[in-house]
């Protein structure tokens, strides 16, 4: 059987623009992020957060608890709406 398209709604592609947001304002690669994944017991490849960031893959719930920790965020920050605020507002977050 072949593979369909992973088809993400639009609480993934938000939840796929927040992780990258954030990776970005705390100025980390997505090497770095995946390596800190990594380290908190969530295996991550950065060619898996760069699928994750592109909505090309799905975050799974692991994923996210994962990645909202090793952003310094709560899982719910990745799910929310991103408010309209400047981007230096964000770095508090």
């Amino acid at each position: 059987m072949p593979n369909r398209p992973v088809e993400i709604g639009p609480a993934g592609l938000h939840t796929a623009r927040a992780i990258e947001h954030l990776r970005l304002v705390r100025g980390l690669t997505q090497h770095q992020l995946a390596a800190r994944c990594t380290a908190l017991g969530r295996p991550m490849a950065n060619t898996a957060l760069s699928r994750t960031e592109r909505a090309r893959r799905r975050c799974d719930i692991d994923d996210l608890v994962a990645l909202a920790t090793a952003l310094g965020v709560s899982s719910t920050t990745l799910l929310l709406p991103l408010p309209s605020v400047s981007g230096d507002d964000w770095r508090g977050c």
